[in-house]
């Protein structure tokens, strides 16, 4: 009798522990849910800080406000940009976010193993520049800070994106009004220099970006990126008016580089549309006439910009380019002076100094490659031009085809100016517009087609039985 009664009790007991532990639990798996969110939120916040960052900061605005990010003297800190400072804090918040940072590199670079080559080069020079002490932060923001921010974007979803796909526009459009009002008023919102030393006569506008020629990149991309992916901004009443405005920037900003490529873009865009058409499109009558008013609208606005001489600083350029082809050719000229075994790991300084003066390259060697040579030697040029094929690839395989523009855009660039090879952003500022503009659309998934069950054959009709005496009745 006392076992039949204490039994009762004890599953009573028992079940009354089991709900208190399970209520327990319950408040700290929200807790840990909420903390999680809380990270995600701080990982956008400091994105999304690093993006406006890195289209507004440049070299120039930085040294207009005394932080010697370009310039000589400063300590450590100044000579990191504010962007990278920011992804480095978003790519630490990611790795603790689960409290298992060891695993999060793990799933980062499951499906992108070909950043470890690029990452095994990058760190091959940053052991060469140790040893030849010599500084090594040009090869953080330059080379390092475009994977960091990749391996960021690919880990947030598309509602994550979202921001900062606006923060681009918006400081785009901006960068662009201000190249506008630089250009028609000869007044510059910040001071262009080059290094320590102030650059006047130039009548190319920079706005925030730094420098005419990486404007005149960006600026470029951005267009390539609306005229090839019009999901970007799908109102055309929106995109066409944007992609106009944008391109006469480019006279604004004066790259030639970026010019010609764009219209070489747009020129075998609309080759391809009309051979389309001559083989039997079917286009609305409705969007024909507008095209065609569209055009010719175009076409009387430019005309009218010729006669009025808006842009003839920028034809000029054409025809007189002040040496800048000269200095090209002495680009290439300067290798000549250099035995072949200093070009292996990289000649003194001093020395690559003194020739740029005498041979009239103040502004730099224009040539990614040929910079690399004299600042790096050969062997590490052909190890980074190698890290960032990996990249590249590994970035236009996450990528729309648009981005292959973009990728010859970069090419140009860097085969015509010092782009790269300086302490700059202009490579993230890129790659961002690929990864953020163009990334690859995922495959709707489909659910799996429902077997198809045989239909049970069909009964034959109930029939009454009539009685014989009643059938003809």
């Amino acid at each position: 009798m006392t076992l039949a009664r204490t039994a009762p009790l004890r599953l009573h007991r028992n079940g009354a522990i089991a709900a208190a532990g399970s209520r327990a639990r319950v408040p700290q798996r929200r807790q840990i849910v909420n903390a999680a969110q809380l990270v995600n939120l701080m990982i956008m916040c400091v994105l999304l800080g690093a993006v406006i960052a890195i289209f507004t900061l440049s070299g120039g605005v930085l040294t207009n406000l005394k932080i010697h990010y370009l310039t000589p003297g400063g300590n450590f800190l100044e000579k990191l940009h504010p962007g990278t400072y920011a992804t480095f804090i978003a790519t630490l918040l990611l790795l603790m976010r689960d409290g298992d940072p060891i695993g999060e590199i793990n799933r980062a670079f499951t499906d992108a193993k070909l950043l470890l080559v690029h990452l095994f080069c990058w760190f091959v020079l940053l052991i060469q520049m140790f040893v030849l002490e010599r500084p090594f932060t040009v090869i953080i923001d330059t080379f390092l800070l475009p994977v960091l921010l990749c391996l960021l974007i690919w880990r947030l979803t598309p509602a994550q994106r979202r921001p900062l796909v606006w923060a681009i526009h918006a400081t785009l459009l901006l960068n662009i009004l201000i190249g506008y009002y630089e250009y028609f008023s000869g007044h510059r919102i910040i001071p262009l220099t080059l290094g320590s030393v102030l650059v006047v006569g130039e009548w190319r506008s920079a706005a925030l970006l730094g420098h005419p020629l990486t404007a005149s990149g960006i600026v470029g991309a951005y267009i390539m990126a609306l005229v090839l992916r019009p999901a970007i901004c799908p109102p055309i009443t929106i995109r066409v008016p944007l992609i106009a405005f944008s391109l006469g920037s480019l006279m604004a900003f004066g790259g030639r580089t970026a010019l010609m490529t764009v219209l070489l873009v747009l020129a075998c865009l609309g080759l391809l549309e009309t051979i389309r058409l001559i083989r039997g499109k079917r286009v609305p009558l409705l969007f024909a006439v507008g095209a065609l008013c569209l055009l010719f609208a175009a076409a009387g606005i430019v005309f009218a910009a010729l006669y009025l001489g808006i842009f003839d600083k920028m034809l000029l350029r054409f025809s007189s380019d002040k040496g800048s082809a000269m200095a090209r050719f002495a680009t290439f000229d300067m290798l000549n002076h250099f035995q072949w075994s200093e070009l292996i790991l990289g000649p003194n300084p001093v020395r690559v100094n003194a020739l740029q003066s005498q041979l009239g390259l103040n502004y730099g060697i224009e040539n990614f490659w040929v910079s690399c040579i004299v600042q790096f030697g050969l062997i590490h040029t052909i190890l980074i031009t190698l890290g960032l094929t990996c990249f590249f690839i590994e970035l236009l395989r996450r990528s729309d085809l648009a981005a292959w523009a973009i990728v010859l855009l970069i090419l140009m660039i860097a085969a015509s100016s010092v782009s790269f090879s300086s302490k700059n952003i202009q490579l993230a500022q890129l790659v961002l517009l690929i990864a953020l503009l163009l990334p690859r659309e995922r495959a709707p998934t489909t659910a799996p087609p429902q077997p198809i069950h045989p239909r049970p054959p069909m009964a034959a009709p109930h029939v009454r039985a009539v009685p014989r005496d009643q059938e003809f009745a």
